[in-house]
């Protein structure tokens, strides 16, 4: 890989390992805003960001004209994911909650399944569902047990990581020649548009602290803005397959930034949890080398 493949891939993995952190932040019941909010305004920002790019592509228009998938891809991409997390992390940790979207690749993999791909089944595809399994186990059963967060908040992004999943899944095949930018511009705009009502409705009447403000910016601009530019930037340089192995690096910044800045305790579940959970994703999303293109 490139020096600026590089770069990219680091960046990445930073722009979508901070959204966790912003997110805590920014939904503090006592002084941020409501989780509606929280994803109307980043989505909102992101759309500003991506439009213009999709419209240089050439690609807006056929991203409106597949409004349906894009809709669906909307409603299981941050539509329901993004105020699922955003809820869940005024009760959990962010890096446990980066570390349990770290199970998408294992979710991937088991409806590539459903769709006929006979390579999951491949000794070391089903040992990383197996390990991953284990580890997301380990992590719901420990954090539970210990009293460490919130059994309901833990399925809430669990429930997030599925609709990721499948999301892209089903959208790569629905409108494989439109670009992905174009795709999440759309997405986002439906996504602002849908949580609008709600923003008028519960806009908070207490302070709004600048720690708040500013991570709803740093969402926008950064972790939904800049974060899917660069990615496809990268994808264009070493492919999707290779490009998707960002989210172990996404996690161990999602961890490695709550502990430090948020003080967040590195509980013996995300200690247990998260080698099972990135070795079994990464071996989960391996496919064998006869497959490989």
């Amino acid at each position: 890989m490139s020096r600026r493949g590089w770069f990219l891939f680091i960046l990445v993995g930073f722009l979508w390992g901070i959204p966790y952190l912003f997110i805590k932040v920014a939904v503090d019941p006592e002084n941020g805003f409501s989780p509606a909010i929280v994803v109307c305004l980043r989505t909102a920002i992101g759309a500003a960001i991506l439009i213009p790019f999709a419209i240089k592509q050439k690609q807006l228009i056929p991203a409106i004209r597949g409004i349906k998938y894009v809709s669906l891809y909307a409603l299981l991409e941050m539509i329901g994911p993004w105020i699922l997390i955003g809820t869940a992390e005024q009760k959990i940790s962010s890096g446990l909650a980066g570390l349990l979207v770290a199970s998408v690749p294992i979710w991937a993999t088991i409806f590539a399944s459903m769709r006929g791909d006979k390579s999951v089944w491949h000794h070391t595809r089903l040992i990383g569902i197996i390990v991953g399994f284990i580890g997301l186990i380990a992590v719901v059963g420990i954090e539970s047990i210990t009293g460490s967060a919130d059994p309901l908040s833990i399925g809430m992004v669990l429930v997030a990581a599925i609709g990721y999943s499948y999301a892209v899944m089903m959208v790569q095949t629905a409108l494989p020649d439109v670009s992905g930018i174009a795709i999440n511009a759309v997405a986002m705009a439906l996504t602002a548009i849908f949580y609008l009502p709600w923003t008028l409705i519960q806009w908070p009447e207490h302070h709004i602290s600048m720690s708040a403000i500013n991570a709803v910016i740093g969402l926008g601009v950064l972790s939904t803005g800049a974060a899917f530019v660069a990615f496809f930037a990268l994808t264009a340089i070493i492919g999707v397959a290779r490009g998707s192995l960002v989210t172990y690096l996404n996690t161990a910044f999602a961890v490695v930034l709550g502990v430090i800045i948020l003080s967040e305790p590195l509980t013996f579940g995300i200690i247990i949890g998260l080698p099972l959970v990135l070795i079994g994703s990464y071996l989960a999303s391996r496919k064998p080398a006869s497959t490989q293109a």
